[in-house]
């Protein structure tokens, strides 16, 4: 996390200064507080700050929408194999957003075996259900509510949104009614994350094959899932032509995380 003085220096002077300012005082009360997917002031504050520090319009009719979607502001978010929407009445969002979406959609199937499910996108604030706050940040494009999954999927996506939360590249809160995961997306941020990991993707030499002994009590989606992979993936790896294993098979895993 950057020092006020880091940021001051980034800043300048003037109104930029102000705002800068006003959002490393959001940044380190968030820091103060455990990491965790509770609601919270401190959580709202932290995302209108960031709403504010990228210069974010908040729609208030869905007219406004469909003129965004026109100037490029807001982009199509239409789901794909690995992702779908749900009773989305207005699908776009942020270009960052969507490239969030499709990137843990991507892992979440990986890891899950099925579809991560987008429940609300960009909301105009004439649109806003009862019980939303006041300061939500829906209407600017930059938030999405995903469908809180069971199990192990469950436990998978929220370790995963709070280690993006601790790197402040998003903001998450698990809401009880009805049971959502709520996103804020920071856009530069999380665009400059990613930049960074495809740079050090293109740098890295591809993963090698490597091969993995069944144990007792395995299955192919769990071992699939540890290793990054798909079940069909991998048995197609493997010539399998069912997803019977046994103890001391040995099994190909391409591109293992090791």
């Amino acid at each position: 996390m950057r020092s006020i003085r880091r940021i001051q220096e980034e800043a300048g002077s003037g109104a930029s200064l102000c705002l800068w300012l006003a959002l490393a005082a959001v940044l380190l009360a968030g820091q103060a507080s455990a990491q965790s997917l509770r609601g919270s002031r401190s959580s709202l504050d932290l995302q209108a700050a960031a709403a504010a520090r990228h210069d974010f319009s908040y729609v208030v009719e869905p007219a406004e929408i469909r003129q965004f979607v026109v100037d490029g502001v807001l982009v199509s978010v239409e789901g794909t194999r690995n992702y779908r929407l749900k009773d989305v009445s207005f699908p776009y969002a942020r270009p960052a957003v969507k490239l969030f979406i499709e990137r843990l959609a991507g892992q979440y199937r990986r890891a899950c075996g099925e579809q991560l499910v987008v429940t609300s996108l960009t909301r105009p604030r004439s649109r806003q259900p009862h019980n939303a706050s006041e300061r939500s940040v829906h209407p600017t494009g930059m938030a999405l509510d995903l469908r809180r999954p069971s199990g192990h999927c469950r436990s998978w996506l929220e370790a995963t949104l709070l280690s993006l939360e601790s790197q402040s590249l998003i903001e998450a809160t698990a809401e009880r009614r009805p049971p959502h995961y709520h996103v804020a997306v920071f856009p530069e941020p999380y665009a400059a994350y990613v930049e960074r990991l495809n740079e050090r993707a293109a740098s890295d030499p591809p993963p090698a094959p490597w091969v993995y002994t069944v144990r007792r009590g395995d299955s192919l989606w769990e071992i699939a899932r540890r290793h990054g992979t798909s079940p069909s993936m991998l048995g197609r790896a493997n010539g399998l032509s069912s997803s019977r294993i046994h103890p001391g098979q040995r099994l190909t895993v391409p591109g293992a995380r090791r």
